[in-house]
């Protein structure tokens, strides 16, 4: 609960600054970068969530990966959060940033999941369809997940519209039991 309580601190921190100097995406393609480059690796993520490991060793090898690669402001929103020792959380700070920014320009996420992927064309129908009905810009975060069997399950927020093949047939397994009982 910290932990999620200082992320909203931190993204709130540099969504205001992003937001000041009109540059939301940018920052955020940068952040988003940050995480993809660094944290994944197993290795990366236990050193810079150590204890022991000395801020200087941290600062070096966000140094050497990302100086001059983003952004003054991003570089030192990175060491700020080494001296403040919150680099640890920076993949909740990262998400956090981005739900913020997303609802800043009207951005709602649709998770997406298919039984296999969708061409180009697919998506950018259920884009539009999607835009039709909530009235925001959206933007698709897609699964694939072969034990739907086919159609779609699309998740916004709260509000779940399963068109699956497997979730028919649930429906209709439910539908028979209550109809024998």
């Amino acid at each position: 609960m910290l932990n999620l309580q200082l992320a909203l601190k931190y993204s709130t921190a540099i969504f205001e600054i992003a937001k000041e100097e009109n540059k939301l995406v940018p920052y955020g393609e940068e952040l988003a970068e940050v995480r993809e480059n660094l944290f994944p690796i197993p290795q990366v993520r236990a050193f810079f969530q150590n204890p022991q490991i000395q801020p200087e060793a941290k600062k070096e090898l966000l140094t050497k990966c990302f100086k001059g690669e983003v952004s003054p402001v991003i570089f030192n929103f990175l060491m700020l959060l080494v001296d403040k020792r919150r680099i640890g959380i920076f993949d909740a700070i990262e998400e956090e940033y981005r739900r913020l920014s997303n609802r800043a320009r009207g951005i709602i996420i649709a998770d997406v999941t298919t039984a296999r992927g969708i061409s180009k064309q697919q998506q950018s129908q259920l884009q539009k369809k999607l835009a039709s009905i909530t009235n925001k810009k959206v933007q698709l975060r897609l699964h694939e997940n072969k034990e739907i069997i086919g159609g779609v399950i699309v998740k916004i927020g709260d509000k779940r519209i399963d068109g699956s093949v497997a979730g028919k047939l649930e429906s209709m397994r439910q539908q028979l039991m209550t109809a024998q009982n």
